[in-house]
């Protein structure tokens, strides 16, 4: 059985390539966001199977579909509700809850085995979308998990007093006093943090509106933020970003 997994967060990614090498299956491609979907689909042999998660980086996993005529079957991977997911069952696609369970894991696989042609997982893109879009409230990321040594620690998004770029790599800070190495951009980060809590105030920065103690005046009509412990550099609120964080404080 050959598959691919298309999953932006590069943790899951990753667990779920384990789990499946552990089944015998073979992961022949890691796939990050829409664009490299639609791409690896145009140059490639389609694999057996796709283990697909929908809300991609850069938009919804369906997208591909609307690019590529894809042959293999797929089995959802998902964070979304119940309710959801049950919009889902009556379309008959496949689906994994996230964080995924290895006993469900097992039963889809047998899934595919016993039906195995990828007609029997085949759907209609427009209607699902059309599904999703009515009956799925947006939702945003609540927690990352972060490789330390050789462990997996979990941060929940009300821990996270800010998040930085810098020397190319992009930081979480904690309200423990803690820097952790994250696998996203700041670009990334905007489109699944949750814009009633975080807001991006400049080019290097995104801050949790919890974290906020202070805000002063600063030169150029900028501002300074004073974060609950932080203090690796000067928090400024860029002059172009002014007029949108003020309303978004308010």
């Amino acid at each position: 059985m050959r598959t691919i997994i298309i999953e932006d967060e590069k943790p899951a990614a990753r667990r779920l390539q384990r789990l499946l090498n552990k089944r015998e299956v073979e992961v022949i491609q890691i796939l990050h966001s829409v664009a490299e979907g639609i791409e690896w689909f145009t140059e490639n042999e389609h694999p057996d199977l796709i283990f697909l998660d929908i809300q991609l980086s850069d938009g919804l996993s369906f997208e591909i579909f609307e690019k590529v005529n894809v042959k293999s079957a797929i089995i959802f991977t998902t964070a979304y509700d119940e309710y959801a997911l049950k919009a889902f069952k009556l379309n008959s696609v496949d689906y994994l809850l996230k964080p995924i369970d290895e006993d469900e894991l097992d039963e889809a696989l047998a899934k595919f085995k016993e039906n195995h042609q990828s007609s029997s997982v085949k759907m209609k893109v427009e209607d699902i979308r059309s599904l999703f879009n009515m009956s799925a409230p947006k939702t945003y990321k609540s927690r990352f998990s972060i490789q330390v040594g050789q462990h997996l620690k979990i941060i929940d998004s009300s821990n996270i007093i800010c998040f930085y770029s810098e020397n190319k790599a992009t930081y979480i800070y904690t309200n423990s006093g803690r820097n952790y190495l994250v696998d996203y951009s700041l670009e990334e980060l905007e489109k699944l943090l949750n814009p009633d809590l975080f807001f991006r105030i400049n080019r290097k920065s995104i801050i949790h509106i919890k974290a906020i103690e202070d805000i002063v005046a600063f030169t150029n009509s900028r501002l300074e933020l004073k974060l609950l412990g932080f203090t690796a550099f000067q928090v400024i609120v860029s002059r172009e970003r002014v007029k949108d964080f003020k309303s978004w404080i308010s």
